[in-house]
């Protein structure tokens, strides 16, 4: 009790009463308040909250190259896009090691190897007929169909075969997602 009154009159000899910083914010001067934040610490959004998506020069299912980064040279194929931040995932490209937790008793923990996105910058794409990187074009064929092309080989990238084949991809890669959650609820009764 006799330190809690040393305590109270200590504080009204410096002038300051015992709750003048509790349960009230601290004003910060407007100096030293971040007004705008960094490029790295917010997606750029649209009006409606929606973030903007960036045009690339890559689609899904295109061989590239890796031009720079701790990857470069190798070659591989694209297999999923983020265009609100310009990076693409390349098969067996960028591997970084994830340490999973046992889930339970029927599955130990284990140390994967899984597929990380790079920027869509640090690639080029890539011909495997002539070999070679190249920068992207676009023109418009004969039949009023609007395509890329390499601009060194004048190879065309958007064909129909190529549509077919990414399109029956999706399809079996659906069926199989598909297909599994009937397995184990079959598996279960």
């Amino acid at each position: 009790m006799a330190a809690m009154a040393a305590l109270q009159s200590s504080m009204t000899a410096l002038s300051l009463s015992s709750n003048s910083f509790l349960g009230q914010r601290l004003s910060i001067p407007p100096s030293l308040s971040p007004l705008h934040l960094k490029r790295w610490e917010r997606k750029e959004c649209k009006p409606n909250s929606l973030p903007v998506l960036h045009k690339m020069h890559v689609k899904v299912g295109d061989t590239i190259k890796v031009i720079s980064g701790r990857d470069k040279g190798k070659i591989g194929e694209i297999s999923k896009i983020f265009k609100h931040n310009s990076t693409i995932v390349v098969k067996d490209i960028n591997l970084k090691t994830k340490h999973m937790k046992s889930r339970g008793e029927d599955q130990p923990g284990q140390i994967i190897k899984i597929e990380a996105p790079i920027h869509s910058s640090n690639v080029m794409l890539y011909s495997k007929e002539k070999e070679v990187t190249s920068r992207v074009g676009h023109k418009v064929l004969d039949d009023g169909k609007k395509v890329r092309y390499l601009i060194k080989t004048g190879e065309i990238l958007d064909s129909d075969e190529n549509w077919k084949k990414l399109k029956e991809a999706a399809k079996e890669k659906t069926e199989v997602a598909a297909a599994a959650p009937a397995a184990d609820t079959g598996a279960a009764s």
